[in-house]
């Protein structure tokens, strides 16, 4: 029988180190706006090395989401908590719910809203670690700015949105 081949140790040390971080349930979120959303830092790229980057984001009811669009760096997992986020695979439409797990290789195509009139809440993991929290601080004020100026912060933040039948209309 054949079993998986682990990748080569990285911590040579003997003992072990007291490295672990906790963060408890009632932490108030990152990034709040005004229409309800709200984004948690749970590990991001610094932290963890580079390794990866997870995140608890929660859509307001109604929430649209960013449309289509493919990351070429990154790969990027949903896990949903609570209520029901809209996925899309670049074909269609799929509801996930409490349990559902979705990954996107790199250069996926994927987009997701809150279609509900209830809060959905899920964990995003992006692999490896990229420093996600400063897009996800910056977007709604780049987006706003427009032009050259956001098509830059959209390449520097590895998220290129492409036109593509049935995914929502905004980036």
């Amino acid at each position: 029988m054949s079993y998986p081949v682990y990748p080569e140790p990285r911590y040579l040390g003997e003992g072990g180190e007291v490295t672990a971080r906790f963060r408890a349930a009632d932490t108030p979120a990152d990034l709040a706006d005004e229409s309800g959303n709200r984004t948690s830092h749970l590990a991001t790229g610094a932290s963890t090395g580079g390794e990866f980057g997870l995140y608890r984001v929660e859509l307001a009811a109604r929430s649209p989401g960013p449309s289509t669009h493919f990351h070429r760096a990154i790969s990027e997992s949903f896990f949903i908590l609570a209520g029901e986020v809209d996925l899309f695979d670049g074909e269609r439409w799929t509801t996930a719910r409490a349990g559902d797990f979705v990954y996107v290789p790199v250069g996926g195509l994927h987009a997701f809203k809150n279609d509900s009139d209830a809060l959905a809440s899920m964990l995003l993991l992006f692999a490896p670690g990229a420093p996600r929290e400063q897009y996800f601080e910056q977007v709604a004020e780049m987006a706003s700015k427009g032009g050259e100026e956001f098509a830059e912060f959209l390449v520097r933040h590895d998220s290129f949105f492409v036109d593509t039948k049935g995914g929502p209309g905004r980036a």
